[in-house]
């Protein structure tokens, strides 16, 4: 009997989820943690900012690398190390160039990010990057090979060190020697914002000895023609990726700078990026989804009904994503407890970013037509369009909606993105949608949503059952559409639009 690839990419995406979702949720109680016991909006807003060049720099270190491994190690099966090898040197030599670039040009960087007092934090950054990085691709491997448990175990161990390392600075030791802790070494180089830095440069680290095994395939050497291909392919995923994070994380720069001037910017930064966070949610799905998907829809594409296939996952996700929508916006008053008081004021971004995120997880899903036919330059063009959107949007709207202007500017273009990809894909890899069960999920989801507002007079039992009540029906709703795909095989067929 042929197995059910929805239950396979759903197993798939649980046990990744165990190296996301778990790692993140865990990292996640350091919001608290920053936000109520140890920083000041102000503080945690250079956090935020710093992290959002974090994940910039990433982007372009590691240049579409991953996917293209992916891509080359189906087609040189019988030559995976090869793969291996050549992806590995090439983030390696590049990860050691940037590093002695950024180590001897510190202070520059510094003053160009108006962070001219903290050379420090432009290093760990650029460790952090560096490492990350290089791991890249043992990681892509792991996938690669389905092992998934292993994977995840790392992912685990990485943000428990991470963690640790945090509560060990900013917390115990603090409050160990409340009087005498400044004078310690290692808080005369670095203030307590530093601190995280420090953490994850421990923790990136002991993720790249944790994967000395997955090395024993590494050989330092390039196949200079394997190379070119992985470079054709990924370079245009380079542009997909920096976009997206164009998208994700530039607002938190752009604050600083288009924020009118009698505004504390960094403090603003902070109550914005602590609600942000509010998203968690559906950000860690996303992310589990697409480390299961990009391996899953590749597998799947010589099948004769990939199409059919792909069209109910998408019609899963979608159902999903709005659960997840529903279930942080009916429980609001108990997810705001994860952020410190001071921060609250910030809390009508959380709708607009939930439903960013989930377009983006539609234009992931949207993203076979162009991965597939490799028409990556494609995807490319779409994601330039929405990070100049993101962009132009928080110009316009930061002077005069301040954050909320950015949550909207996220808004405006996950949706353009996802709308766009919709209708270009259908001309190139056309894939039947199901568009009414889709279409129905998000008026219930939406209605619900706004019904909630509503009924701000109930007590808070009377509002936890109501939004309980809704959340029930809701599911029951997606579960009659969807069921059929997950208690049978998969069958040849094109979905009803």
């Amino acid at each position: 009997m042929a197995s059910n690839p929805l239950k396979k990419l759903a197993g798939d995406t649980l046990i990744y989820g165990m190296g996301t979702i778990v790692p993140r949720l865990l990292n996640y109680l350091l919001v608290p943690v920053y936000t109520i016991w140890v920083f000041t909006p102000e503080q945690y807003g250079k956090v935020t900012e710093l992290y959002a060049f974090v994940a910039i720099l990433l982007v372009l270190l590691t240049y579409g690398m991953e996917i293209s491994f992916f891509r080359y190690a189906n087609e040189y099966k019988n030559d995976v190390k090869s793969v291996f090898s050549t992806a590995t040197t090439s983030l390696l030599i590049t990860s050691t160039v940037f590093l002695i670039v950024v180590f001897f040009n510190k202070l520059s960087i510094a003053r160009f990010i108006k962070y001219s007092g903290h050379p420090e934090f432009i290093v760990m950054i650029a460790l952090i990057v560096g490492l990350d990085a290089i791991s890249t691709i043992p990681f892509a491997y792991l996938r690669y090979r389905n092992k998934a448990r292993r994977f995840s175990t790392i992912k685990i161990v990485n943000v428990i060190i991470a963690i640790t390392f945090n509560i060990i600075l900013l917390i115990v030791i603090p409050r160990t020697y409340p009087n005498t802790y400044q004078h310690f070494w290692l808080y005369r180089i670095t203030p307590l914002v530093g601190m995280v830095f420090l953490a994850n440069v421990l923790a990136s680290f002991s993720t790249i000895l944790l994967l000395l095994p997955e090395m024993r395939y590494f050989k330092l050497s390039i196949d200079k023609v394997l190379l070119k291909k992985l470079l054709t392919y990924g370079l245009p995923i380079l542009v997909i990726g920096l976009a997206g994070m164009i998208n994700e994380v530039s607002d938190k720069i752009l604050l600083r700078y288009y924020l009118p001037h009698n505004l504390n910017a960094e403090a603003i930064i902070g109550i914005y990026g602590a609600n942000y966070k509010l998203a968690i949610l559906m950000m860690l799905f996303i992310q589990m989804f697409r480390y299961a998907a990009e391996p899953f829809f590749f597998a799947e594409y010589e099948k004769s009904d990939a199409k059919t296939t792909y069209s109910r996952v998408m019609t899963a996700f979608v159902g999903f994503t709005w659960f997840i929508f529903l279930l942080v916006m009916l429980f609001i008053d108990g997810f705001k407890q994860f952020i410190g008081p001071a921060f609250w004021v910030g809390l009508q971004i959380v709708p607009i970013v939930l439903m960013a995120k989930l377009f983006l997880g539609v234009f992931y899903n949207l993203s076979v037509w162009y991965k597939l036919t490799d028409k990556t330059i494609y995807g490319g063009l779409v994601a330039v369009f929405g990070a100049t959107v993101t962009i132009v949007l928080n110009i316009i709207l930061i002077p005069k909606y301040g954050y909320v202007g950015s949550a909207w500017a996220n808004f405006f273009c996950y949706f353009s993105m996802m709308m766009i990809s919709y209708l270009w894909g259908r001309k190139i890899f056309l894939v039947h949608y199901e568009m009414k069960k889709i279409g129905l999920f998000t008026v219930i989801a939406l209605l619900f949503y706004f019904l909630s507002t509503r009924l701000q007079g109930l007590s808070t039992k009377e509002h936890m059952l109501t939004g309980a009540g809704m959340l029930l029906v809701y599911s029951v709703v997606v579960w009659i559409a969807i069921r059929k795909y997950v208690i049978t095989r998969n069958v040849p067929g094109t979905p009803s639009l």
